[in-house]
C-alpha cells in the first residue's frame, strides 16, 4: 500500500509541475502592453529620451521608410521638426511600438511554446507507461 501512496503522490507532483510549467510558458508568450510606472531621476529621461530618438531616427533611415515618407510629401527637415514636437512621452511609445514589430511576425514564442508541449506529451506518456514510437 505504501509504494501505490508513493506512486500517486509523484505522479500528482509530475502532473501539477508539468500543468504550472505549461501555464508559465504560455503565460510567458503573451507579454502584455503594461509597464511598470516609477520615478526617474531626470538625467536619466534625457538619456532615455535620447536613445528613443536615436532608436527613431535609424529606422527613418532606411530605405523603404525613408522612401514611402518621400512619396508622402515628406522631406528630411520636416520629419526631423516633427520629431523634435513630440513630447517624452510620444517619443518612448513611438519608440516601443518600433521594438514590437517584426518583419515576419514573431513566430519565435509559438515554436518555442508548441516544443515545450510537444515534450511534455512525450514525459507524460512515458510516465504513464506507454512506449512512443518514431517511425518514418
Amino acid at each position: 500500500m505504501g509504494f501505490r501512496v508513493q506512486l500517486f503522490f509523484k505522479r500528482s507532483l509530475v502532473g501539477y509541475l508539468v500543468i504550472a510549467t505549461v501555464v508559465l510558458g504560455l503565460l510567458s508568450a503573451f507579454p502584455t502592453s503594461e509597464g511598470w510606472a516609477m520615478f526617474l531621476p531626470s538625467n536619466q529621461t534625457s538619456s532615455i529620451r535620447q536613445e528613443d530618438l536615436s532608436k527613431i531616427q535609424t529606422v527613418l533611415e532606411s530605405k523603404m521608410i525613408h522612401q514611402r515618407l518621400a512619396d508622402l510629401g515628406l522631406s528630411q527637415e520636416e520629419i526631423t521638426s516633427r520629431l523634435a514636437q513630440l513630447s517624452d512621452q510620444e517619443v518612448h511609445q513611438v519608440a516601443g511600438q518600433i521594438d514590437s514589430l517584426y518583419a515576419g511576425g514573431d513566430g519565435l514564442g509559438v515554436v518555442i511554446a508548441l516544443l515545450v508541449i510537444a515534450i511534455l506529451v512525450v514525459i507524460l506518456l512515458q510516465l504513464t507507461g506507454h512506449k512512443v514510437i518514431i517511425t518514418k
